[in-house]
């Protein structure tokens, strides 16, 4: 069970690979679980499907060295369809309070921001909210973006059939051709 806590997203992440990845290194980026598709997909030579979006971003410059930054500035947290709010760099935004797993989920009427390089342990007494309200800016971006991007792309149903074929556009002869494969084998030799 998780909570929205830095104790729960920010975790250890181990990367060996001898002759590609140099060893030794440390950082505090940003990589989120959702990265390791994207990356592992360049590090094996396959190519990212263009028919969706892909959540992940590539994060093999910041693995192999060539830059100390990630490729990414931020992440939204959501625990299964509800959202809790947004990390950006070293801030944290929360809507909702949560500290252990079987705590009660309890919405905030003011969002709660932390400085996490001055304030890890998330104290409430500490919340920067009322003097680093700019931080709201390029959260709100991030969770505009996301919001756009699933007006264009909704998220993929529950119990969809896999593997998963993306709308595309229609033709009559796509949903002909779609109705004759739903018959069955009989059906099609009549």
């Amino acid at each position: 069970m998780f909570t929205p806590m830095e104790g729960n997203n920010r975790v250890p992440f181990i990367v060996r690979w001898p002759g590609h990845i140099p060893a030794d290194r440390e950082s505090n980026e940003i990589v989120h679980e959702v990265d390791t598709f994207t990356t592992l997909a360049g590090f094996a030579g396959a190519r990212v499907p263009q028919d969706r979006p892909i959540d992940g971003v590539d994060q093999a410059g910041l693995f192999r060295g060539t830059t100390e930054n990630s490729a990414r500035e931020g992440f939204l947290i959501y625990f299964g369809e509800k959202f809790y709010g947004a990390k950006w760099r070293n801030f944290k935004m929360l809507l909702v309070e949560q500290v252990d797993a079987l705590d009660p989920v309890l919405s905030l009427g003011v969002p709660r921001i932390y400085d996490l390089y001055t304030n890890p342990k998330e104290d409430p007494e500490h919340s920067v909210a009322s003097t680093h309200l700019w931080v709201m800016r390029p959260i709100s971006k991030m969770i505009g973006e996301y919001q756009d991007s699933l007006k264009q792309h909704p998220p993929i149903k529950v119990g969809t059939p896999d593997p998963y074929q993306p709308p595309g556009p229609s033709t009559e002869s796509d949903v002909r051709s779609s109705a004759e494969s739903a018959q069955s084998p009989e059906e099609n030799k009549r």
